[in-house]
C-alpha cells in the first residue's frame, strides 16, 4: 500500500501536501496543529508537521481504517490477500468471525490506519509484532507491506543492517541448519514456480536473512519463514525497484505505539511475537501480561504535560485485546 508524505518546503517552510494529504498525519509537537482533514468515514485527523531548515518533517501515522462486507466464499486469507494486508493483523481487528468461513454480508473490519514506530523515518522500517514493513523514501509516498517473519526456533533479528544486493529469479539455497531439521531439504532450488523465494529476493547486511517474495502467499501476516522477511508476489516486486544498494533497514519489535494525532492521544497495541499464534489461532487471549515497558513507552509518548491524564484503564484494555490500529485515550480539547 501507498500512502502519501507531507513536503516542506525548505525556504518558505511552508507545508505542500504531494497527493490526497488528508489520509496522513504528522506529528511530533502535539500543540502545533494545521488544517488538512481526513477524509476516511472512520478517522477524521488533521496534519500536524514539524519541519526547520536542519530537519525534516516528523509522520506520526497513516492510512485509514476501512469496513467492507464479505462474500459467501471468502476466507479472512482471501481478504488479507485483496486489501494487502496479514492474516493475523486482520484475524486481530477481527476477533469474533469465523476465518475460515466469515459468511455473506459481514462486516469486516480492515485496520489500515497505522501509528509510524519509532524509528528513524529513513530506508526501510520493519516492526516484528505488527509484522509489517515502511519505506521511506525522500519526497516520495510512505509504503508499507504485510510480512511473514521467521517461525519460533527462527527468529528474524532485531537490529540495524543494509540492503546489500538484489536478484530477480532467485536460486534458494538451504542454510545447514535447515537441512540439519529437515534432511529431505534438496542441496539448491533452482528459480521457479515452486522456489520458496518467489521472483524477486533483497539480500541483507546480514548474512543468511534477506528479503523476499514466496511461492506461499498464505504464510505473509505469520511467523512461518526461517527467519528471513517474506512479501506478497505483488509487494516483493515493489520492493525490488525501491530497494537500493547501502539503503538502510531498521528491523525493530514494538508491539505497542503511541502517538499525538492533533489533539488526540492514541494507542495501538499488536501481539507480541510470542503470543502471535494465540491470535492465529483463537483472535484474542485468554490471559495477557502488560510488561512494563509498553507502558514506558506510552507515557513517554504522552509527554510529561499529559502522562497523568491518560486513562490508563483503557491503555490496559487496548493492550489486552489488540486490536492492531490506534485507538483513542486522551483529548486534550477535554
Amino acid at each position: 500500500m501507498v500512502f502519501p508524505a507531507y513536503a516542506a518546503d525548505k525556504k518558505d517552510k511552508t507545508i505542500k501536501p504531494s497527493s490526497k494529504p488528508a489520509e496522513i498525519v504528522s506529528s511530533k509537537d502535539p500543540g502545533k496543529d494545521s488544517t488538512a482533514e481526513s477524509q476516511s468515514e472512520n478517522v477524521s485527523v488533521e496534519a500536524d508537521i514539524e519541519s526547520t531548515e536542519e530537519t525534516k518533517e516528523i509522520i506520526s501515522a497513516i492510512g485509514a481504517n476501512e469496513t467492507i462486507s464479505s462474500k459467501y466464499e471468502d476466507t479472512l486469507l482471501d481478504i488479507a490477500r485483496r486489501n494487502d494486508l496479514g492474516f493475523v493483523e486482520l484475524r486481530a481487528a477481527n476477533p469474533d468471525v469465523d476465518p475460515w468461513l466469515p459468511g455473506e454480508g459481514t462486516a469486516i473490519t480492515l485496520p489500515k490506519w497505522n501509528i509510524l514506530p519509532d524509528a528513524a523515518q529513513e530506508g526501510i522500517v520493519i516492526n516484528l509484532s505488527e509484522m509489517r514493513m515502511y519505506i521511506f523514501e525522500d519526497g516520495k509516498d510512505i509504503r508499507t507491506f504485510p510480512i511473514g517473519i521467521g517461525r519460533e526456533g527462527f527468529d528474524t533479528p532485531v537490529g540495524e543492517t543494509i540492503v546489500s544486493w538484489k536478484r530477480p529469479n532467485p536460486t534458494w539455497t538451504p542454510t545447514p541448519s535447515m537441512r540439519e531439521a529437515n534432511p529431505n531439504l534438496p542441496k539448491v532450488v533452482e528459480a521457479g514456480p515452486e522456489n520458496p523465494l518467489g521472483t524477486h529476493a533483497v539480500y541483507l547486511g546480514w548474512p543468511n536473512y534477506l528479503m523476499h517474495g514466496t511461492s506461499r502467499p498464505w504464510g505473509i501476516g505469520r511467523r512461518v519463514s526461517s527467519g528471513c522477511i517474506r512479501l506478497y508476489p505483488e509487494d516483493i516486486v515493489q520492493l525490488y525497484e525501491i530497494a537500493q544498494n547501502k539503503m538502510p533497514v531498521q528491523v525493530v519489535d514494538q508491539p505497542v505505539k503511541a502517538a499525538w494525532l492533533n489533539d488526540g492521544f492514541y494507542v495501538e497495541a499488536h501481539p507480541t511475537i510470542d503470543e502471535i499464534e494465540a491470535f492465529e489461532i483463537e483472535g484474542h487471549l485468554d490471559y495477557y501480561e502488560t510488561q512494563s515497558g509498553m507502558l514506558k513507552s506510552v507515557r513517554r509518548a504522552a509527554g510529561p504535560e499529559y502522562a497523568d491524564d491518560i486513562k490508563w484503564f483503557e491503555v490496559e484494555k487496548i493492550i489486552q485485546e489488540r486490536r492492531g490500529y490506534p485507538i483513542k485515550v486522551l483529548d486534550k480539547k477535554g
